[in-house]
């Protein structure tokens, strides 16, 4: 079997936003997550558009999108944004398309760019794919783990 017990090969990461979208992918063992690009938000036609054109590229398997819950867990009016995209997202595709609790993920993006000496003006353009390689090693080691 490919990848790991669920059979991932490649696994692509999303942290949806209103402005950009980040995005990494994972090794082809899904172990390892990495940046890969952020789109600029161009409406929802058009970022689908590149999202699918990225899956074809890179011969994504499964896509994992953090869902920004609120820090009591709830889902509040960005998470039902991104549901609905996940849900366009899900037609145009035959591949699985999951969520993941994204909730701190940006703090944790920005807090690893200061501690790694990135300086301000280049932090805004690398918060978003950074988040989106939190949110897949996440669920990428919460399913090896939880698989092997």
């Amino acid at each position: 079997m490919r990848g790991w017990a669920t059979g991932i090969m490649l696994a692509m990461g999303l942290d949806v936003g209103d402005k950009r979208i980040g995005v990494a992918l994972s090794d082809p063992e899904g172990v390892l997550a990495s940046e890969l690009t952020t789109i600029s938000s161009k409406g929802e036609e058009a970022d689908l558009e590149a999202i699918l054109k990225l899956v074809r590229q890179h011969g994504v398997e499964r896509i994992v999108v953090g869902l920004p819950l609120s820090m009591d867990g709830s889902i509040g009016q960005q998470a039902e944004k991104v549901l609905a995209f996940s849900r366009l997202l899900a037609q145009r595709m035959n591949i699985p398309v999951d969520h993941w609790d994204e909730r701190l993920s940006t703090v944790a993006a920005n807090r690893a760019m200061v501690e790694a000496g990135v300086k301000p003006a280049k932090r805004k353009a690398r918060r978003d794919s950074l988040a989106a390689v939190i949110i897949l090693q996440t669920y990428l080691d919460r399913h090896r783990l939880s698989s092997g």
